[in-house]
C-alpha cells in the first residue's frame, strides 16, 4: 500500500483512528480528520483520543500520516481539507467513517438513546444526520473529481445493521439506511469512470466508549478497530473491486474471504441478517 493515499475522517478515535492505523501499518499516506486536536482537549472532554496522538501512535509504522483539524458540522472545514486533497492531486480512498452519533448517550443522568422517535432529542438529528450523512456526501462530492481524473478510487460509507433492522434508536437506522442508499447511488455515477463506492458494516468494535463498559459487552467475537481497514486494504487490492461496487458489505465477510485475521489472530465470526431479525 506504499503509492496509495487515503482520506479516514473522524479519526481521532474509534473506528476511524482504528481505520487510520492499519493503513498506515501498510504503508499508506493516510490524511486523517478529526476535531480534537491534542490530548489535553480530549481529557479536557473526558474522552480518549486525538490527532496528535494519532500521530504520536503512528510515528514507528512504515505510512506517513497527515492530520487534519476539521468539525465535519462545518462544510467550509470540510472543503478546507478537501481543497488540500485536490492540491496533492492523489486520492485512492476515502473512507466517510466521520459519526458524532454516539455523543450524548446520557442527559440529565437519562440514557435518552433507545427512546421512542417523538422523544429523541433533536440535536441527535443533527449529529446523525445533518453533520454525519452531510459530511460524508459533501466530501464524496468534493473529492470525486480527483478519482475520476484517475480513473480509479474507492469511497467507503461506514454503516451498520441499523440500516436493515430496529436497533434501538429510529434516527440511528435512517442514517445508515441513507449511507447505504448513498453508496448504491454514488456507485451508479461513478462506475463509468472505474470508481468503486460500497458501504461497509463492523462488527462489535473494541473501541474506547466499547472497553470502558466491557462488562455490558460480549467480546467473544468483537473486532480490533485496526481490523476493519487491514479488510478495506484488501478490498482495495481486490481485482474484482468494481463487482462489488454500490453493495453493502460486511467486513468480517470480506476477511473471510481475503483470509485477513485480526491483530490477535482471530477471525472475527460474521453477523448476518438472521442474528440481528431473531433478536
Amino acid at each position: 500500500m506504499k503509492d496509495v493515499v487515503a482520506l479516514v475522517t473522524g479519526a481521532s478515535r474509534g473506528v476511524g483512528r482504528g481505520i487510520a492505523l492499519a493503513l498506515l501499518a501498510e504503508g499508506a499516506t493516510v490524511h486523517v480528520t478529526g476535531r480534537t486536536l491534542s490530548e489535553a482537549e480530549a481529557n479536557g472532554g473526558k474522552r480518549a483520543g486525538s490527532l496528535e496522538g494519532l500521530e504520536l501512535e503512528a510515528a514507528n509504522l512504515p505510512g506517513r500520516v497527515v492530520i487534519h483539524q476539521c468539525d465535519h458540522s462545518n462544510d467550509t472545514e470540510t472543503e478546507r481539507v478537501a481543497e488540500k486533497i485536490r492540491a496533492g492531486n492523489r486520492l485512492d480512498i476515502l473512507v466517510n467513517n466521520a459519526w458524532p452519533g454516539y455523543e450524548n448517550m446520557v442527559e440529565d443522568g437519562d440514557f435518552t438513546w433507545p427512546r421512542a422517535f417523538w422523544e429523541q432529542p433533536v440535536w441527535r438529528w443533527d449529529a446523525m444526520i445533518g453533520t454525519a450523512l452531510r459530511a460524508a456526501f459533501m466530501m464524496s462530492r468534493a473529492v470525486a473529481p480527483v478519482m475520476i481524473s484517475a480513473q480509479r478510487g474507492l469511497i467507503v460509507n461506514i454503516s451498520f445493521w441499523a440500516a436493515q433492522f430496529y436497533d434501538g434508536n429510529a434516527i440511528y437506522g435512517m442514517a445508515k439506511a441513507a449511507a447505504d442508499k448513498m453508496a448504491a447511488d454514488f456507485a451508479h455515477d461513478l462506475r463509468p469512470h472505474h470508481v468503486a463506492a460500497v458501504a461497509l458494516y463492523p462488527g462489535l468494535v473494541r473501541t474506547e466508549a466499547v472497553m470502558q463498559n466491557a462488562e455490558y459487552f460480549d467480546l467473544s467475537n468483537s473486532e480490533s478497530p485496526q481490523f476493519i481497514g487491514h479488510v478495506i486494504s484488501g478490498l482495495w487490492r481486490d481485482p474484482a473491486l468494481m463487482s462489488k461496487s454500490g453493495k453493502v458489505l460486511v467486513a468480517a465477510e470480506l476477511g473471510q474471504e481475503y483470509d485477513i485475521a485480526d491483530i490477535n489472530g482471530y477471525k472475527p465470526v460474521p453477523l448476518t441478517a438472521a442474528d440481528f431479525a431473531k433478536s
